[in-house]
């Protein structure tokens, strides 16, 4: 059997651009700008694609800042092994301040996928899933009305996954198949029902739709402040594969984002 070769960071970030759909794109030099409704950072920031040294790169940061302003959005640049040398030096010049640390978490899925008759799929989430998700610590108005609005606008396979006991939905997820990667989103369990592994039987059961896309890795991108999220994804044998940060202006008042 042929050993399955781990995809790279520029294949990672382009499935997670690919997952988290924008309503604004645009493009700076190695930049993409993304604008949505200010909710999530990964749809609402600027971030680099190529490492390759940028003779412009204060002239482009400075068009980057103006193009957010615009919109009156905060500016986030989203920092990742991919930025150009020197771009957390400019931006630490300018008084930006890194805020949400983030791991990338990967794994083969073949391990962790498996099928569970009790999970509904969706095709687009619902009241129910819904409802879960706002159980979450992380979500806000504009968070929620991006995820409304970014069903319509995925151009890959995507499903929302409900967990329910009694009758009644404790658990839900949403996963993103394209290609190869699929990544997991939105992972939240009602609070009474946390701490019984209904999260990672949810998680499972996403994979495994996922596999049936033809997926082969499971990645997830979860805040590294956030232990149980992280001791989680250990468990079902995903791995560290890099961390990206914020950077963001303190004027701008950019709340910290708190997902997992």
């Amino acid at each position: 059997m042929a050993t399955l070769r781990q995809p790279d960071i520029t294949a990672l970030e382009r499935a997670c651009l690919t997952a988290v759909p924008a309503q604004r794109v645009a493009f700076d030099g190695s930049f993409v700008l993304r604008s949505f409704l200010g909710g999530t950072g990964r749809a609402n920031a600027a971030s680099s694609l190529s490492p390759v040294a940028d003779p412009e790169l204060l002239a482009r940061i400075t068009r980057i800042e103006s193009r957010y302003e615009a919109q009156k959005l905060p500016v986030r640049f989203r920092s990742t092994p991919l930025d150009p040398p020197g771009m957390a030096d400019a931006l630490s010049a300018r008084g930006y301040v890194e805020k949400d640390e983030t791991i990338i978490f990967l794994a083969p899925i073949e391990g962790i996928a498996r099928m569970d008759a009790v999970i509904r799929v969706l095709a687009a989430p619902d009241d129910d899933w819904m409802a879960v998700t706002a159980t979450a610590e992380h979500q806000v108005p504009a968070r929620r009305a991006e995820k409304e609005r970014a069903v319509s606008m995925m151009m890959v396979p995507a499903a929302w996954l409900v967990l329910y006991e009694a009758n009644q939905p404790v658990a839900c997820i949403s996963v993103v198949a394209d290609g190869a990667l699929a990544g997991f989103f939105d992972l939240a369990v009602v609070p009474q029902a946390r701490r019984r592994g209904l999260g990672s039987q949810i998680t499972r059961a996403a994979a495994q739709w996922a596999a049936e896309q033809g997926a082969a890795w499971l990645w997830a991108q979860v805040a590294s402040a956030n232990q149980a999220s992280c001791a989680a994804q250990l468990s079902l044998g995903m791995r560290e594969a890099y961390r990206y940060v914020y950077y963001v202006r303190p004027q701008d008042k950019v709340a910290a984002l708190h997902f997992g």
